[in-house]
């Protein structure tokens, strides 16, 4: 529509707004329904959108996990002694009764400084040169495990210069040389980039050093170096000005302590194992110590299969399953809505906001009714729980343990294809029945791990053939035409623009013809005028 100044009906008497509206309706009511089936496919793709994601989530979370029998073989474990050491178990852990003996708790190596001068404050912000002007110069070496950063070089044993690829842990000798102007705070932060964990404590004026992990292969060692290596001139101490020689002290100060790191040593079942830290994997037990036992102590450990915690990984399944498959159902059985037509502005305006949004609910809900793609997922995801799997060469079903539909006539609506598992007590449905699934977890603990494991690699597979695929249509982990609705989208938008210009020419070309008839009359209007003067006169 042109923005030049439209003539209304002034001469001619006519309002020539409503004719012009009128004549023009038609196209407008094009223009209208266009946006309207746009309005309705962007809806559909909301619905798809919403429904692929927690088909995905399915898919890569829940079932991808699920694949493994492991996760359905839950175990648990009760310790003689829990001051002493903590324990979980893996799914392949021994059920049975173990012994455990603690000889030893990993530590870190720890040096307590000596006290500096009784009569002196020091700060972190003093400098070195005065607590002892014969630190400067002098170089200590702090060797120490570190965690290298990708691009770091270091020599190897060899002597070789490398460049790290990042994560590599080695043992790096740094040198730290004292000048006139570093000051404890500095040292501190020189010591904790060498690869140890240093501080001050002003209030006991002392010097704290531990290294950074424990067990022997963190220990760290500190050393003085010669203060003139090139002429053989005698190494200094400065170790010791600093309180932190083990075996002389210097001055009013005392000598630092040291204790040594220590790995952890346990035995299980009789078997010595050695560790750095205080944790142990060993044969699916995670072994956690805290304490060392008496010589003559041992603490036991029993680990069973936990029935109750594989119960609840499968009703977890079942729950999310049928959460999904329920909305499916409800989607693809929704009533008609082909009486419902998309509503203008003038039917919203004589609406209440309440009627208008269970209006169009409607619509939306109706959307993937009856859709074909919907009814293949849904047909993928139902056959396969029907069909069930293969456990050792037997068949195998879901009705083995328990877990069935409710049957057509007992079912609610858009429910029909839900599982329940019997004895549940959640499930008033078939609370009272025999609990099929906890007995053959306690008296076929693998067996029923291998077949709930099959069954969700069965559903896996069901679902990756759309969903790991992608097509002129379709997007990679879609299950619906992405791609196609997209194109029908824009291709709404293009006949929209089309349909809008052509609606605005039509109009212009009306308001151009009347235009033109009241300039015409207008003319008259005047001719006449002047007519009627003349014959006055």
């Amino acid at each position: 529509m042109s923005d030049r100044m439209r003539i209304t009906g002034m001469y001619s008497g006519m309002d020539t707004e409503s004719i012009i509206q009128q004549l023009v309706a038609a196209k407008q009511t094009k223009v209208d329904d266009l946006k309207n089936e746009q309005k309705k496919l962007e809806w559909k793709q909301n619905a798809w959108q919403d429904l692929n994601t927690k088909i995905y989530n399915l898919y890569s979370g829940t079932l991808s996990k699920l694949r493994m029998s492991s996760s359905f073989k839950s175990k648990k474990t009760t310790v003689s002694d829990t001051t002493k050491a903590t324990i979980s178990a893996g799914s392949n852990a021994v059920n049975g009764t173990q012994t455990l003996k603690i000889k030893n708790i990993a530590k870190s190596g720890y040096l307590t400084g000596g006290k500096l001068d009784p009569n002196a404050k020091y700060a972190g912000t003093t400098k070195l040169a005065g607590v002892s002007k014969d630190l400067i110069g002098q170089s200590i070496s702090v060797t120490a495990k570190v965690t290298l950063k990708k691009g770091d070089k270091y020599q190897n044993a060899a002597g070789d210069t490398i460049i790290a690829e990042g994560g590599e842990n080695i043992d790096k000798t740094t040198e730290i040389k004292f000048t006139e102007d570093m000051t404890i705070q500095d040292f501190v932060g020189k010591l904790n980039e060498a690869g140890v964990n240093a501080s001050f404590d002003e209030t006991h004026q002392r010097f704290y050093i531990s290294s950074k992990g424990t067990g022997t292969e963190n220990e760290f060692t500190i050393k003085n170096l010669p203060t003139s290596p090139s002429d053989g001139a005698p190494m200094g101490n400065a170790l010791a000005l600093l309180g932190l020689d083990t075996s002389v002290a210097m001055a009013d100060g005392s000598k630092a302590t040291k204790i040594a790191a220590e790995d952890a040593k346990i035995e299980l079942n009789g078997a010595e194992y050695v560790s750095s830290s205080n944790n142990f994997m060993i044969n699916g037990l995670n072994i956690s110590v805290l304490g060392k036992t008496a010589d003559d102590e041992e603490i036991t450990i029993n680990t069973a299969t936990d029935v109750d915690a594989t119960y609840n990984v499968i009703k977890d399944f079942f729950a999310e399953y049928n959460d999904l498959i329920n909305e499916m159902d409800k989607l693809y059985n929704a009533d008609s809505a082909r009486k419902y037509t998309m509503l203008s502005a003038e039917d919203k305006e004589a609406m209440t906001d309440e009627e208008v949004e269970t209006w169009e609910n409607t619509i939306k809900g109706a959307l993937l009714r009856k859709d074909s793609q919907l009814s293949s997922v849904m047909n993928a995801l139902t056959n396969t729980m029907l069909a069930g799997c293969e456990v050792n060469g037997k068949k195998r079903y879901l009705s083995e343990f328990g877990i069935k539909t409710l049957g057509y006539f007992k079912a609610k609506d858009n429910e029909h294809h839900a599982y329940h598992i019997d004895g549940d007590p959640d499930d008033e449905n078939v609370s009272d029945e025999e609990d099929l699934l906890k007995k053959a977890l306690r008296e076929d603990p693998d067996g029923t791990a291998d077949f709930f494991a099959g069954l969700c690699k069965n559903l896996y597979g069901a679902l990756d053939k759309s969903m790991s695929t992608t097509s002129d249509y379709s997007s990679i982990y879609k299950v619906y035409n992405d791609k196609q609705m997209k194109k029908d989208y824009d291709n709404y938008t293009k006949k929209i623009k089309e349909a809008e210009k052509k609606l605005s020419d039509y109009e212009d070309r009306w308001y151009d013809k009347f235009s033109k008839m009241e300039t015409a009359l207008s003319k008259l209007q005047s001719n006449q005028s002047i007519v009627s003067s003349m014959l006055g006169n």
